[in-house]
């Protein structure tokens, strides 16, 4: 008998973990599921090694087992053969096998033409472990919770739940759904993005290289022309100063260093600091908080964010619980998935007010998170007994907020850049013209008086 370690879920959604001592692999998997366990890792105990002969002939003949199978012992990762898969991919995946399924083709052969015409490596070696793993007698959901990097606890449970209603084609269906309306929004976000945020980083990058490389040249024009600062506008002085802070602080030129080869500075590295501060308190339970929150309710963006986060929660919920996944386990999924822990509290707190027999609606409206309208039609879906379809209708809703929210912005966005790029470009151009100004009245003053003799 070997022994084996596991990891599973059980019915709560709650992670347990540990030992087996049965004959095989396969008969682990059966009794984690008699026990009502679903499992997402079991993986063998290796023998302890023997100090007698005969314990080291056995490890010697099962290190050369280990060579020959290559099972694990050495990982390496190779870009595109290792790690996650695009979810566009696997959302393709999905609508696909959906309608093989929904066609009357069987599971298992569905998966074997998926995996022929699949061209990502990574899916198509894990669309032959599920199946290898049906043909050994597993379930989907349990090949699917083999691999958690690709399948979350949302596609696998989803298919679980369309396992034991028989109507796995209809979740699969709903999870592509799903799927395909979550990258939808993150794509209109991304694009509405992109625009000002690239024209930001090429007018920084202009600006950078008027202030450090060209205004320092006018400098020493102006200082032999008009006989030191001394001579110069107020206006043009101010700009030069910028100008001198950033080229001191922020590029050094030394000329012992590889011939005036530039190195970073003051500046540069009071940027790169303040980023690894933020990086270092995000990480921590207070700083994820207060940054999240912050995220919910920050100018412009906040009411963006915000829509996206509920969307993605109701749509979450409403299509677990359509697709007959248990409330509980369904908001666990939720939490895990949220995207943001204000949110995830806030879920958090709606599980533990149901598993003691309240409603959704008072820790709904109690989060803070949720604006009105939102409990209302839920504590209405709950009411009725429509709470999936209400949660569905709540987050096409919002679907539509977010995007007449990322238009507006990106209109509102658009003129703002124009104005504030205008005003700094025109006031470097102006500053470095009215010392040319000042010159041509003083040398025009000269004239006169000359022609007056």
């Amino acid at each position: 008998m070997a022994k084996f370690n596991y990891v599973a879920m059980d019915s709560s959604g709650k992670e347990t973990k540990g030992v087996l001592e049965v004959s095989s692999q396969s008969e682990a998997l059966n009794r984690l599921k008699e026990m009502g366990f679903l499992p997402t890792k079991v993986t063998e105990v290796a023998p302890p090694k023997s100090d007698t002969k005969g314990g080291k002939a056995a490890g010697d003949a099962a290190a050369g087992k280990g060579k020959k199978k290559g099972a694990g012992q050495i990982n390496i990762k190779i870009p595109g053969f290792g790690g996650k898969v695009k979810a566009k991919v696997l959302c393709t995946f999905t609508r696909q096998l959906a309608t093989l399924v929904e066609a009357g083709l069987p599971l298992l052969r569905g998966l074997r033409v998926l995996e022929k015409q699949e061209r990502n490596p990574v899916l198509k070696k894990i669309l032959s472990d599920l199946s290898l793993s049906i043909e050994g007698g597993s379930t989907f959901s349990e090949g699917l919770a083999q691999h958690p990097k690709v399948f979350n606890r949302l596609f696998v449970n989803m298919v679980k739940a369309g396992e034991l209603g028989g109507v796995l084609e209809v979740v699969l269906k709903r999870l592509a759904e799903f799927m395909e309306k979550a990258e939808k929004i993150k794509g209109k976000v991304v694009a509405a993005m992109f625009y000002p945020i690239a024209v930001m980083v090429v007018a920084v990058g202009i600006v950078a290289l008027l202030m450090i490389v060209v205004v320092p040249k006018f400098k020493m024009i102006f200082a032999d022309l008009l006989g030191g600062d001394a001579g110069m506008p107020e206006f043009t002085l101010f700009v030069l100063k910028i100008s001198e802070t950033l080229k001191d602080n922020t590029v050094i030129f030394p000329d012992w260093f590889f011939g005036g080869m530039p190195f970073p500075g003051q500046v540069v590295w009071g940027i790169a600091i303040f980023v690894i501060c933020f990086k270092v308190a995000i990480k921590t339970k207070l700083g994820l908080w207060y940054f999240d929150k912050f995220k919910l309710h920050m100018p412009a963006l906040g009411p963006v964010i915000s829509k996206v986060a509920i969307a993605r929660f109701t749509r979450t919920l409403g299509t677990l619980v359509q697709s007959g996944v248990p409330i509980l386990q369904a908001l666990n999924i939720v939490r895990e998935t949220a995207g943001n822990v204000v949110v995830a509290k806030a879920v958090l707190d709606i599980h533990e007010s149901v598993k003691e027999g309240e409603t959704i609606t008072a820790p709904l409206e109690k989060s803070g998170v949720f604006p009105p309208m939102v409990v209302s039609m839920v504590d209405v879906g709950e009411q009725t007994g429509a709470l999936p379809e209400m949660l569905l209708k709540i987050s096409d809703n919002y679907d539509e907020e977010v995007d007449n929210a990322v238009s507006a912005m990106t209109s509102l966005l658009e003129p703002i850049m124009i104005v504030f790029l205008a005003v700094v470009v025109g006031s470097i151009v102006i500053a470095m013209f009215l010392p040319l100004i000042k010159l041509m009245e003083t040398l025009g003053g000269d004239a006169g008086g000359g022609g007056g003799d």
